[in-house]
């Protein structure tokens, strides 16, 4: 068969090193050697001797309780061999976290992470129960963290001078010096006339950087 479909650019390559590396855009490659932790539900192909074990409650002092913001649990992928993964075909990402980072993470965009790296469930500060994930993962430690978001991320610098305010539905995380709390930016005369569908955001304040994807949640449909 000959097609373009068949070329480099599509085809997987065997692992040089362990670890996690970009297989495209849409997708991560993890050359397993021993333990890693993925979304469930989020390995789209595997080749080797893995074991896939749903997780639910904490691993050592590690997992505190797998469960991201959406409520959703993850899984250790454990053995020898190469995974796939991906999530609806959102774009991936790699973040090299290192000794003194410390990165707080909406559930819904954490795709597989390190086993070296040290995972909190925390609720953000000053939110509510409206912050955009009650439930935020803090990561620390060091090793490779891999993100996804529905389409190209925005990454915002904050300063002392200039807080930055954002939707609490498109935020996917920001850095450890950030004070998070909710702002009201519609008036109360606005709210009642039918307000501007932005009537509260996510404040935060600091010396950091915000992470925004570029659309709010999309509703689930309710099933039946």
């Amino acid at each position: 068969m000959k097609s373009d479909l068949f070329s480099s650019d599509h085809m997987a390559q065997p692992a040089h090193m362990p670890g996690m590396s970009l297989q495209n855009a849409k997708s991560v490659k993890y050359a397993v050697n021993g333990e890693m932790f993925a979304r469930q539900g989020a390995m789209i192909a595997y080749r080797g001797n893995l074991q896939f074990e749903r997780k639910g409650q904490g691993v050592g002092g590690m997992l505190k309780r797998a469960v991201t913001g959406e409520g959703l649990p993850l899984m250790a992928v454990r053995g020898q061999g190469e995974a796939w993964f991906a999530h609806e075909a959102q774009n991936c990402f790699i973040v090299d976290v290192e000794p003194g980072d410390v990165l707080t993470i909406n559930g819904r965009n954490v795709l597989c992470f390190d086993a070296t790296l040290s995972y909190e469930i925390k609720t953000v500060k000053g939110a509510g129960v409206t912050g955009g994930g009650l439930f935020n993962s803090v990561f620390t430690g060091t090793g490779r963290l891999g993100l996804m978001c529905e389409g190209n991320p925005l990454v915002i610098p904050v300063s002392h001078q200039q807080p930055v305010y954002v939707d609490t539905d498109a935020v996917v995380g920001w850095t450890a010096d950030l004070a998070t709390s909710l702002h009201r930016s519609q008036s109360f005369g606005s709210m009642i006339r039918g307000g501007s569908g932005e009537a509260v955001q996510l404040m935060l304040q600091g010396e950091g950087h915000v992470i925004v994807r570029p659309s709010e949640v999309t509703p689930q449909p309710q099933k039946s």
